[in-house]
């Protein structure tokens, strides 16, 4: 199987994503994704497809398919490309059919229905020409979608005009002014629907926006001099040298070789403060140097960089289609044929049963046609997304699929791990004891210990090696490190040494609230003490994490005393402790049962736990393992914006269901209204055109609504 991405343009609501959906489903395609706001689809293509073939029946419905390996034929450019160049084309000529709506306003020769023909026959036209084949395209694949309502309802004004001007009888059957304004106020609409979609998108956008820069490329002499040449970042290739200058973005994810600069990494983490970066920091291309001068090379580019590989993530998530919008989809499968049915039931209704004239229930079944709104049904779940994974990406959340958003509502507890979640992870020496049986100075223990630990990695024997440097260290003649134990050694002398947990030194003492013993021919020599410090922002998390009624828990593989002081320094009154990965994944499961659960952590022992919980949330500097197994990925370095993706997980939904009411409730008040006869078909297209746009609004709340609370 090959994975395929392709552009798809002119979608513009679910019924299009459907028909493309079932072309490419038709044509053995799997695990097929689109995407109409974004205008893109995904699918699995078996070995033997034919790309080129499938392209020619997605362009048979209409749209424009671009991709790597298709070929674009050069179409000649449209006079009217989008829906603003089309209304205010028919705009001009509908003006003047509209004017005897003004009061004290009547232009004698604008009622002959000649003069009304010829201001409409080039609105029709250009109606037709995009609705009417829009509607052919989508009927021809079982599809029909929301133009078919627009281009009967402008058929029939336009064929019952028509015919009463032909008989001679035209002031019985003048419908051409509603000709004009169905088309032109529809295109209005559309391009309504367009802006909407386009700011819900807008996080999304910015973020696209900043992967194109320049950068200055370095390069040598046959001298062996420095010369900077200025290229365009796409250009750059994995071990180029760049040289990034003050207020210059960097170009792509790269590492420092040469220099000290403040970083702003907003773009990825959210967070305006800037941080500071030296020689062998990563660097991650879109982020802004605010202050400073480095050199660099180029560690990845293209679709391998950080903000490739968020962009690409955010884009799968709005592709992935939550529960809450399945039923969504169903009736807007079926929407257009019941509309359909219902305009001429009101037809039929209005003239056989009201005994009304034909053109009065002619003029209703109409309304009927043109207030329908199938694409509000479509665009609820979709705007709402959006708006709440862009707000989530520009904060560092980063949403691996939408589904976790919907289940973000029902979340009742948040599981945290210790070191490195709710500690900085980051170990500092606090305290050393020699024992009474140690006949050494201080000055030799710390020598001892860092000759140990300096070939540990463990954290704690980072930090004691970091903090004991010295040159003269002690060389061993063997040397190994035993998981869960400690570095056991031996000197060219013959003489043992051990620096471990409390399990190397039992025989020697029964205090075990010490982190490392130190040990010299079965001589306790003495204890080290380290402290992991709290993040900053903890506290902060976890308060706000229970005024949100969410119940915070730590599960930790540490000792009781070490985790009893964290949850207490923190407010965290339900925690277990000792608990090694398999214990976690049983207690995350049971925990699960009890309610849905988050589970936070960062390290290899913690991805079962992650994968198996209602939502796992990984930290962006995690474990590899890590990050694959959580849906949700915080990228600003800590537990700061758990709350926020809580949050936007929890209104994003609640977004959902305010779109999908107004979307059902308008469509099933509208349709009635228009049915018997208290909405003429000029109001229902404007109105209809506005409903989308109150979606939007509605869903880009979601950009400054707080979410906390």
């Amino acid at each position: 199987m090959e994975k395929v991405n392709w552009k798809v343009k002119g979608m513009s609501c679910t019924n299009c994503a459907l028909s493309v959906d079932k072309v490419l489903t038709g044509s053995g395609m799997q695990d097929v994704k689109v995407n109409f706001m974004s205008g893109e689809a995904s699918f699995n293509a078996p070995e033997n497809a034919n790309k080129k073939t499938i392209q020619k029946e997605v362009e048979a419905l209409g749209y424009e398919v671009s991709g790597e390996g298709l070929e674009t034929e050069q179409k000649s450019k449209k006079i009217f490309s989008t829906p603003l160049q089309r209304f205010w084309f028919c705009f001009v000529f509908t003006a003047p059919l509209m004017l005897h709506m003004i009061p004290g306003v009547h232009i004698h020769f604008l009622m002959n229905p000649y003069v009304q023909l010829g201001l409409t026959i080039p609105v029709f036209i250009v109606g037709m020409g995009y609705f009417g084949k829009s509607a052919i395209k989508s009927l021809s694949k079982g599809v029909p979608n929301m133009n078919v309502l627009v281009a009967l309802g402008a058929v029939a004004a336009f064929g019952y005009s028509l015919y009463g001007t032909i008989i001679g009888e035209a002031e019985q059957y003048l419908f051409y002014e509603t000709t004009a304004t169905i088309l032109t106020l529809v295109f209005f609409g559309n391009w309504l629907e367009d802006r909407s979609v386009e700011t819900t998108q807008a996080a999304l956008k910015k973020l696209a926006i900043s992967q194109k820069t320049m950068a200055n490329l370095i390069a040598f002499d046959e001298n062996h001099q420095e010369l900077v040449f200025p290229v365009e970042n796409t250009s750059l290739k994995v071990g180029d040298i760049v040289l990034i200058k003050n207020g210059e973005t960097v170009p792509m994810d790269c590492k420092i070789l040469w220099g000290e600069a403040s970083i702003n990494e907003a773009i990825i983490s959210g967070e305006s403060v800037p941080v500071i970066k030296k020689m062998n920091d990563l660097l991650i291309g879109g982020s802004m140097v605010e202050s400073g001068t480095i050199k660099a090379y180029i560690t990845a580019v293209g679709e391998n960089t950080v903000l490739a590989n968020i962009l690409n993530l955010v884009k799968e998530a709005q592709t992935e289609k939550p529960p809450v919008q399945q039923l969504a989809d169903k009736i807007s499968a079926i929407f257009v044929p019941t509309v359909i049915g219902i305009a001429l039931l009101t037809i039929i209704g209005n003239y056989f049963f009201a005994s009304l004239p034909f053109s009065s229930s002619l003029l209703r079944g109409i309304a009927v046609l043109v207030i329908s709104c199938p694409c509000a049904m479509g665009l609820a779940t979709p705007a709402a997304i959006a708006v709440g994974l862009g707000r989530a990406a520009r904060n560092g959340v980063l949403f691996k699929n939408a589904r976790s958003l919907e289940i973000f509502k029902s979340i009742k507890q948040v599981v945290f791990d210790k070191t490195g979640t709710l500690t900085t992870g980051k170990f500092t020496v606090t305290n050393f004891t020699l024992s009474p049986t140690a006949t050494i100075d201080e000055t030799t223990f710390k020598r001892i210990a860092f000759s140990l630990e300096k070939y540990a990695n463990h954290p704690i024997a980072n930090a004691i090696a970091a903090a004991w440097k010295t040159k003269d260290d002690i060389r061993w003649q063997k040397i190994e490190e035993q998981k869960g134990l400690g570095m056991f050694a031996t000197d060219k002398e013959g003489n043992t040494y051990v620096a471990g947990s409390f399990k190397v030194a039992t025989q020697h003492t029964t205090d075990h609230s010490h982190n490392v013993y130190v040990l010299k021919n079965n001589i306790l020599l003495g204890f080290i003490d380290v402290a992991d410090e709290i993040r900053p922002e903890a506290k902060e998390v976890i308060t706000t994490l229970k005024r949100m009624g969410l119940q915070p828990i730590l599960l930790s593989g540490d000792k009781k005393e070490k985790c009893a002081i964290v949850a207490n320094e923190l407010g965290i009154t339900e925690f277990y402790f000792e608990q090694t990965p398999a214990n976690k994944l049983d207690k995350i499961g049971a925990l699960s049962v009890q309610a849905p659960t988050v589970m936070v952590g960062d390290g290899i022992n913690d991805a079962p736990a992650l994968a198996k919980a209602t939502v796992g949330v990984s930290l962006s500097d995690a474990s590899q393992i890590a990050m694959q197994s959580a849906q949700v990925v915080l990228m600003n370095h800590g537990i700061k914006n758990l709350p926020l993706a809580l949050g936007l997980g929890k209104h994003t939904y609640l977004t959902i269901k305010e779109n999908l009411f107004w979307a059902f409730a308008y469509n099933i008040v509208a349709i009635p209204v228009a049915a018997f006869g208290y909405l003429n078909p000029t109001f229902g297209a404007l109105v209809m055109g506005l409903s989308d746009v109150v979606l939007a609004v509605n869903s880009i709340r979601l950009n400054f609504k707080r979410v906390t609370r």
